[in-house]
């Protein structure tokens, strides 16, 4: 699918200001949409939304399908009257430049549970009636979601695998006696969904009003701790004990002799072909009442993926496995239509991949930070672009930020930098997004850390670290009048963005 010419800021909401220790779906996300509309941008990207288990990675959810409670602007449960102003008058000194999960993860909770229980014995009929309507409405995952949720609770964090052999083999009779032990804990995460989803209902609205267009996240795998590998072992290869029998990951390369061992669960796709991808197409249905385009993550995996015998302390001894290849797509196709889909083909890509992405239409994506370590017919390097169907980034989160990376490449690569961007006065990270928006690629996107200026201290992640990854954020008072001039005069200048009238200065400003 093509995307009309547009640029745009990559940033989780978790990366928001706020007093309550991480970013939310709150007051600085509509400040944050009015920002990039005056700034002249029209893309929000954001990671996946889905609730984060051990290592707090939006790549590693306990639902394909759920949103992460963490994300619930407490203001807005204060306005609706679920929490007191006496219930926020605790809030403890969180750091304001990162976060700092443990704590905000119990006193978020505590105040999430306080909300649910006052919501469940004062709410109005209105309201308790919008509740029962949306829990209806997304039943098919919900239900799954919550159980899995206070069952894991009950039995102190434990991966699902290990818990009695009846819950974990789902008996129907085992469940419902569980279901009605743990009803009050049901109904709190059943809540905590409905909460979330109708706060970012609510901003996906106000953003496309301001013609603001959110790009979302699927990652191709999903964690062997969640609700999906639970609720449906079918699909993924497990042996009669439920553990995994293979793994997900990919070979070694020049970056990494032993490769990466992901250890995600991986798909029994002729299952899932069997039953018409149900499982994946109701996925992406999903993802598409959140935001407007998807970006796939791991795209080659749909071609061909690397196999890794469970139980191996690297990834070395793998082997590619063909993926579901145009099957796949070509049922989505006839199921959604036109696919507005971001195919994330990074890594090891092979004419298979490249037919893949291409027979659909897709936009594969340029990395302007890899442009510079080899010669002039790099393929991420602008003027070797064939088609400007693609999506250009200066960085993503997985990557430095740009000045970090620029202060630790080799003078080479430096060098190599600095001629082709050419004499400029401007910092190497705004001169790298010039260069982004004046390629032809017809969508273009940078971290806000690279509009921030800031260096590798504010790197959001960095693959196989253990701690530290996902809790960078900026502060109230960090983006400026003249962040927002500078975007809107790269946008305007490159055709991103038709030249607005003058509006009245923005209350972010």
């Amino acid at each position: 699918m093509r995307f009309p010419r547009a640029a745009g800021i990559l940033l989780h909401p978790t990366s928001l200001p706020g007093r309550y220790g991480i970013g939310s779906i709150g007051q600085a996300a509509y400040d944050f949409v009015d920002f990039l509309e005056a700034s002249g941008q029209t893309l929000w990207q954001v990671l996946p939304l889905g609730p984060t288990g051990y290592g707090d990675s939006p790549y590693a959810c306990f639902s394909a399908f759920a949103g992460n409670p963490l994300l619930i602007d407490l203001e807005k449960l204060l306005e609706a009257g679920d929490l007191t102003p006496e219930d926020l008058s605790d809030v403890p000194a969180f750091p304001e430049d990162y976060v700092d999960f443990g704590p905000v993860i119990q006193f978020k909770n505590e105040k999430l549970h306080r909300a649910a229980r006052r919501f469940r014995s004062e709410a109005s009929r209105e309201r308790w009636r919008d509740f029962e309507d949306f829990c209806l409405a997304n039943a098919d995952w919900l239900e799954d979601f919550v159980l899995f949720m206070a069952l894991k609770e009950a039995h102190g964090g434990a991966v699902w695998n290990t818990w009695e052999k009846e819950l974990v083999a789902r008996d129907p009779v085992e469940l419902q006696a569980w279901r009605d032990r743990l009803a009050d804990v049901l109904f709190a995460h059943r809540y905590f969904q409905y909460q979330f989803f109708r706060q970012w209902e609510a901003l996906k609205r106000y953003a496309n009003t301001k013609g603001i267009r959110i790009i979302g996240d699927i990652p191709i795998f999903v964690a062997f701790d969640s609700a999906d590998v639970w609720a449906h072992p079918e699909y993924f290869a497990l042996d009669e004990s439920y553990r995994s029998t293979v793994v997900a990951g990919v070979p070694p390369d020049y970056f990494s002799a032993t490769g990466q061992l992901w250890g995600n669960p991986l798909y029994r796709w002729d299952r899932l072909a069997e039953n018409g991808y149900d499982w994946w197409l109701a996925r992406v249905r999903q993802a598409l009442k959140t935001v407007d385009l998807i970006r796939l993550d791991h795209f080659r995996g749909f071609e061909a993926y690397w196999e890794i015998p469970a139980g191996e302390p690297t990834a070395v001894n793998g082997r590619w496995v063909p993926g579901p290849g145009a099957d796949f797509f070509t049922s989505l196709e006839n199921e959604l239509g036109e696919l507005p889909l971001i195919a994330e083909d990074l890594g090891f890509i092979t004419p298979g991949v490249q037919e893949l992405r291409d027979s659909f239409e897709l936009p594969g994506m340029k990395i302007l930070q890899f442009a510079f370590a080899t010669d002039a017919s790099n393929e991420y390097l602008p003027h070797n672009y064939t088609t400007p169907n693609c999506v250009v980034y200066t960085g993503t989160h997985d990557n430095d930020t740009t000045l970090g990376w620029f202060e630790k490449a080799g003078e080479e690569e430096r060098q190599a930098a600095r001629r082709y961007l050419g004499p400029t006065s401007e910092s190497v990270a705004w001169a790298l997004m010039r260069l982004a928006y004046q390629s032809i690629a017809d969508l273009a996107l940078v971290p806000l850390q690279d509009v921030l200026e800031l260096g590798a201290e504010a790197r959001m992640n960095l693959p196989g670290r253990a701690s530290g990854n996902w809790s960078w954020r900026f502060k109230a008072g960090d983006l400026t009048e003249k962040h927002s001039q500078h975007l809107r005069e790269l946008a305007e200048t490159y055709g991103r963005k038709e030249p607005a009238e003058k509006k009245e200065k923005p209350h972010w400003m």
